[in-house]
């Protein structure tokens, strides 16, 4: 077998988990995500008042509820999902020739960011991957703090090569297309349901201060739209997912599904900015979207799954590792 230091070591990365579909472990879960000054980034003292005083005390009991709704008997949808696809991406590079080691890690929640740079302990070279295929300072940002603070006690280094998006990339591009063509001819549908591409939203501030998340959601379900010939009434941009009351990014896909609702509309959607299905895709889009849409007068609502550990998204995944090899 080979030297570890002569195999890349391929760290994918996803946001986390709770352990269990329970208030403890959701409490704990939450308390490290909503932590993250990338997350957050209002005052310290008066954000851990209001984290630890009201959002710490009410929202696990609720949210665990929504979490076991989606649990499945491997366990986190999102952890299960992208453990699959660490092993398929192993399997694929291994037929390649190609002599890498993959481990998975969690931002947060486990497996940690330290423990998979830990598994990979001796490669002198680290490609990062995290799963987000649009750039945000609140997501793919937060990841390289957090493997900087793992290097900065370390005396040796790694080369380390991280990327950091690929919302535009063809190779990505032609997963998501071929996903709806295939969900599309599940469904009998050729076209007829208008398609809303959804992605999970960041306070409106965040983009005024020179994030480039919304631009590079733009040229994803731009480049989407294009490559399954859609016209512009037939496609729509939305965010999902705003917590607060402040502004976050527009239009929202809850409003949107009222008024796609109320104006008797089919209506198919996909999230390209989740690389596995999750509790805001199975539950937020699935269930709580779909109900608002229907109890709107909608229609016809279907849900195109993330690209998971579909054999085209994993073909994208080695793209990107071996064009950094």
């Amino acid at each position: 077998m080979s030297n570890s230091s002569e195999v890349t070591g391929v760290l994918l990365v996803n946001l986390g988990t709770p352990d269990e579909p329970t208030p403890k472990a959701v409490r704990k879960y939450l308390a490290e995500f909503l932590h993250d000054k990338r997350v957050v980034d209002i005052s310290r003292w008066i954000w851990c008042l209001i984290l630890h005083g009201i959002i710490l005390r009410f929202r696990p009991k609720r949210v665990a509820k929504l979490y076991a709704s989606i649990w499945t008997e491997q366990g986190s949808p999102l952890l299960a999902t992208t453990k699959a696809q660490a092993m398929a991406l192993q399997s694929l590079l291994d037929s390649d020739g190609i002599k890498t080691k993959v481990a998975l890690a969690m931002n947060y929640g486990h497996p940690s960011i330290a423990a998979g740079l830990k598994e990979l302990s001796g490669c002198k070279k680290v490609v990062v991957l995290p799963l987000y295929p649009q750039f945000s300072s609140a997501t793919t940002a937060s990841v390289y703090d957090r493997i900087a603070k793992v290097f900065k006690s370390q005396w040796n280094l790694p080369e380390l090569h991280f990327i950091s998006d690929y919302h535009d990339h063809p190779a990505y591009i032609h997963a998501l297309a071929e996903s709806v063509k295939s969900h599309w001819d599940k469904q009998k549908e050729s076209k007829k349901s208008k398609l809303i591409i959804s992605f999970h939203g960041i306070p409106k501030r965040y983009a005024d201060n020179g994030d480039p998340y919304p631009l590079q959601c733009a040229k994803t379900a731009k480049l989407l739209a294009q490559a399954l010939e859609l016209n512009a009434g037939e496609w729509q941009l939305t965010y999902q997912s705003r917590f607060g009351k402040e502004e976050w990014l527009q239009p929202y896909t809850d409003k949107t599904m009222e008024k796609e609702g109320q104006e008797g509309s089919s209506v198919t959607v996909i999230c390209p900015g989740f690389a596995a299905d999750c509790l805001e895709t199975l539950e937020e889009i699935e269930e709580e979207n779909k109900k608002l849409f229907v109890e709107n007068g909608g229609q016809s609502f279907s849900y195109v799954p993330c690209l998971n550990n579909q054999e085209v998204h994993i073909q994208m995944m080695a793209e990107l590792i071996k064009a950094r090899l």
